[in-house]
């Protein structure tokens, strides 16, 4: 679930913070079938009386075995809502809203394990407490495409018999096919908007045992990544395959990914539509499993970010929540910050595909948010940060608490302040006067602090944490919250 929050300070200054919690982030459409559905819940009578309860059930067969879903029943209503309801309300929030999107077949982006054998491969999640694959072919969170694509793999499997394609054998640390990733995208220009999302494409990256493309089993790689590109990309009826990667793992820790990736076949560029522009994705980069309840929570956002704002992004992957905001509010400056290297490439394309009217100063840096956070806060307006799990890194929540003991630090300095060059920030449409990347330099014109923070959480108790720990210093005030339902099925 993810949550919206606003804050404005106590003091005279004006100061929003919109402070956006994900527990489950959320959307809206109509509850009513299971191909769409639309719920947006009154936090003044959370116990209206529910829609029939068979059109928010998950009705997985997988539901007993698979970790993947924790909630069978009320899709629409996890079980957070009720606690955020009070916890809001106590803080002054009385209009907290939560609206909850596509309830089946939301999921467009899935890790799942390979393993079993060649002629009986399973594919799916572990088995909750163990590294035991549940096999998943019909997964209800999936887009049905991940399900088929998936469905064509296993066939590969078996078509292919003769190279002996082996699943990953954890306990011994043989076999080929470790892992996949299974992302959809449902930007087709060539098709009507109502026909995109159902006929959405895959990505499909296959994670292999080996150390690059010329390790001993390349050979049974290449086989199989043709196969899926024969049966299911552009010549057959249905187009399923939009492209077919690489990526090379030999670790034996639990982490999926290695660090090279290779494209095969398909597509090299992956794009959504997501807050209004075109978003380039990397399989390599961090992406929302459920875009649609993404592009809702970003277009919640912009109505709280002012026109012509200066914004800085932390924790902000490849960007899109900036980006989205350079785009639909025509800030003066964006900032994006993020500490892994591998989103920038992502960052760069979709910059390039920005309409030709977005004049925004535009970065990317390749740094760590905790550390001396105040370089990012000074000169922006706005502030979007969008953690991991564990919330705010402490430097931050300290700098955000002292705010205004920045400002008056910061209005007793006459000279400009040299900003830190970490990695040398990749800038659009650089102004001379204001960012020079080999000496990057901050005037005292651009010395302002924020007057809105936007918190989006993906984690409820961390958020809550956080939130206390601000509203605490007296220097900010709750003002909004919203929820939308990113993970129908969990808790």
């Amino acid at each position: 679930m993810a949550l919206s929050f606003f804050f404005s300070p106590a003091v005279p200054i004006h100061r929003i913070i919109s402070c956006q919690a994900t527990a489950n982030q959320l959307c809206a459409e109509r509850v009513a079938a299971p191909s769409s559905s639309a719920l947006s819940i009154n936090p003044n009578n959370p116990i209206s009386p529910p829609p029939p309860s068979l059109s928010c059930s998950l009705n997985c067969t997988h539901f007993q075995s698979c970790s993947g879903c924790t909630q069978d029943f009320d899709l629409h209503h996890p079980v957070v809502i009720d606690e955020a309801i009070g916890y809001f309300k106590k803080l002054g929030v009385k209009d907290f809203s939560f609206d909850s999107c596509r309830l089946w077949g939301w999921r467009c982006r899935a890790k799942l394990a390979v393993r079993g054998s060649s002629s009986k491969p399973l594919i799916g999640l572990y088995e909750e407490g163990t590294h035991n694959v549940v096999d998943i072919p019909d997964c209800k969170a999936h887009h049905p495409n991940i399900n088929a694509a998936v469905e064509l793999l296993k066939r590969g499997f078996r078509w292919i018999i003769e190279l002996n394609v082996e699943p990953y054998d954890e306990d011994q640390g043989t076999g080929d096919l470790r892992y996949i990733q299974m992302a959809v995208t449902t930007h087709d220009t060539s098709l009507p908007i109502p026909e995109r999302y159902k006929n959405g494409k895959v990505q499909v990256s296959l994670v292999w045992n080996s150390r690059s493309e010329n390790s001993a089993n390349a050979g049974k790689l290449n086989a199989l990544a043709h196969f899926l590109w024969a049966n299911g990309g552009p010549k057959r009826k249905v187009h399923l395959i939009h492209s077919v990667w690489a990526n090379f793992q030999t670790s034996s820790n639990n982490i999926i990914f290695g660090n090279r990736w290779r494209h095969l076949l398909g597509e090299r560029d992956f794009w959504e539509h997501i807050g209004g522009i075109d978003v380039s994705l990397a399989p390599s980069s961090f992406g929302q499993a459920n875009t649609r309840a993404f592009d809702s929570l970003l277009r919640k956002l912009q109505k709280y970010v002012p026109l012509g704002a200066s914004v800085v992004d932390l924790y902000a992957g490849a960007g899109v929540i900036g980006l989205s905001l350079a785009f639909s509010r025509k800030c003066r400056s964006v900032k994006c910050v993020e500490v892994n290297k591998e989103s920038k490439q992502s960052f760069e394309k979709t910059v390039e595909r920005l309409p030709t009217n977005v004049e925004s100063n535009i970065s990317w840096h390749h740094a760590d948010a905790s550390i001396e956070p105040t370089s990012w806060l000074l000169g922006s307006d706005v502030v979007v940060v969008d953690p991991p799990r564990k919330g705010l890194d402490p430097s931050l929540v300290k700098e955000l608490r002292h705010i205004s003991a920045l400002e008056l630090r910061t209005n007793s300095s006459k000279r400009p302040e040299k900003v830190r060059d970490e990695k040398r920030p990749w800038v659009l449409r650089a102004r001379e006067a204001a960012i020079q990347i080999e000496n990057t330099t901050v005037h005292e014109e651009d010395q302002s602090l924020p007057q809105t923070l936007i918190y989006i959480s993906c984690g409820w108790e961390s958020f809550k944490e956080d939130c206390l720990s601000l509203l605490a210093s007296k220097e900010w005030h709750l003002h909004k919250a919203h929820g939308f339902n990113f993970f129908p099925g969990t808790q």
